[in-house]
């Protein structure tokens, strides 16, 4: 069996002969036919960008003097309630907070405050305290001696599509719009043959203290996730939050309430045989359970081959927009990236979802988001709670910073098996 090391890999890196491939394209030279062999390749660079809800950041800033207030009972960033903790840090003018991905005072939510904190922008903080004092301040990321970003259950191995079984239409956070039933839209989650554990099933060289890009900072993998079993792996791991592009990031809104984006690359060193053999499969070898809302019960399966064969980006025709009085598209555009008024897509916004093209009645949205067979009927594609075209996007840029020397890879110092 042909076999190499993390340090010979590093090496190669600091000489500048190591050859990298993102998981992009590798399985596009694999589906082209090509036969990618052990000494063709050092290190395949893996990526997912989704809806990720076990997010959280830990912040702890001064807000006051020091005397000036006994400790924090409540704090709000931006109106949304932060969790004071787990210090009390008594009189010294200081908070340490917890701010969930998921907490959110009415349409914005955690993941619209990390996305604008990162992004530099001035934050409301509003506490109350334990002597019935009320402080009023903002405050910006630089400002912030302490900013982590923690992902509790993120970058999972396979995800699930949904339907809704009943007639009812239901809210959830799976859809931008209420779910039509019974059976009429889908929605999924999950970028396939590029995801960083489809890649690593086994658990061969991601595991505790795995380097990774998390938001475009540099952080590690600290273990397996909450929920993770063996059938559904997914990932815990933290990075900085002062050195995040916040392109890579944001608030999505789902017909349930507000949610948070991540975005996640790893690098999989290609240690021996077993490793690329694995990194070989591809998406209509990767299973994707359908799953009607209401009792979780299967009731169909396809591959990500069937759900990732279309446009993987959204593009808009201002001359085939009809001007609907209320335009469906922009109402449940889950980032805001798109405006009746400006008739344009924000490019920096859009997650490529697919539901203005879904929901679009003139068909101003070019493109298809696809459908899938279930039970005899096609069943249309109404929300990507994935952005594929943003996983291949971080996983091209840890590629480039291998090659420039500015990533190097760091072998586990426990095991995730």
């Amino acid at each position: 069996m042909s076999r190499r090391t993390v340090l010979e890999i590093n090496r190669r890196i600091e000489d500048g002969t190591v050859k990298v491939m993102s998981a992009n394209e590798l399985k596009t030279l694999l589906c082209q036919g090509e036969d990618v062999k052990f000494d063709d390749v050092d290190v395949v660079t893996t990526g997912t960008r989704g809806v990720m809800s076990g997010t959280m950041a830990i912040l702890s800033f001064p807000v006051g003097e020091r005397g000036a207030f006994e400790r924090a009972t409540s704090v709000r960033l931006n109106g949304v309630p932060a969790y004071p903790g787990p210090c009390p840090n008594e009189r010294l003018g200081i908070v340490d907070l917890i701010v969930y991905g998921t907490s959110h005072d009415r349409d914005y939510g955690g993941g619209h405050l990390f996305r604008d904190l990162v992004a530099g922008e001035a934050i409301r903080v509003d506490v109350r305290t334990s002597d019935d004092k009320k402080i009023d301040t903002t405050i910006k990321l630089d400002e912030i001696p302490f900013a982590r970003m923690v992902g509790v259950r993120n970058a999972f191995k396979n995800y699930t599509a949904f339907v809704n079984g009943e007639r009812d239409m239901i809210s959830t956070i799976f859809s931008t719009r209420p779910l039509k039933g019974p059976m009429r839209e889908l929605t999924f989650a999950g970028c396939g043959e590029i995801n960083p554990l489809e890649n690593d099933p086994n658990l061969d060289t991601i595991g505790i203290g795995t380097g990774i890009l998390m938001n475009g900072a540099e952080g590690f993998v600290e273990g397996l996730g909450t929920r993770s079993t063996s059938e559904k792996l997914n990932l815990s791991g933290f990075a900085d939050m002062h050195e995040m592009n916040p392109l890579y990031m944001g608030g999505f809104l789902t017909s349930a309430g507000p949610e948070v984006i991540n975005t996640w690359a790893i690098p999989i060193p290609v240690l021996d045989d077993r490793v690329l053999d694995n990194l070989k499969r591809l998406n209509d070898e990767i299973k994707l359970p359908i799953v009607d809302l209401q009792g979780r019960t299967q009731v169909g399966e396809i591959t990500y081959a069937d759900v990732w064969k279309g446009d993987l980006s959204v593009d808009f025709d201002p001359g085939s927009c009809i001007n609907c009085e209320t335009c469906l598209s922009e109402q449940f555009c889950p980032t805001g990236a798109f405006s009746l008024l400006s008739k344009k897509i924000e490019e920096d916004l859009c997650f490529n979802c697919g539901s203005c093209r879904a929901f679009c009645v003139g068909g101003a949205f070019s493109g298809d988001n696809g459908s899938v067979k279930l039970k005899g009927r096609d069943v249309p594609i109404v929300t990507r709670q994935s952005d594929l075209s943003g996983g291949i996007k971080i996983a091209d840029e840890l590629k480039n910073r291998i090659l420039n020397g500015s990533f190097r890879l760091r072998a586990p110092v426990s095991s995730l098996r």
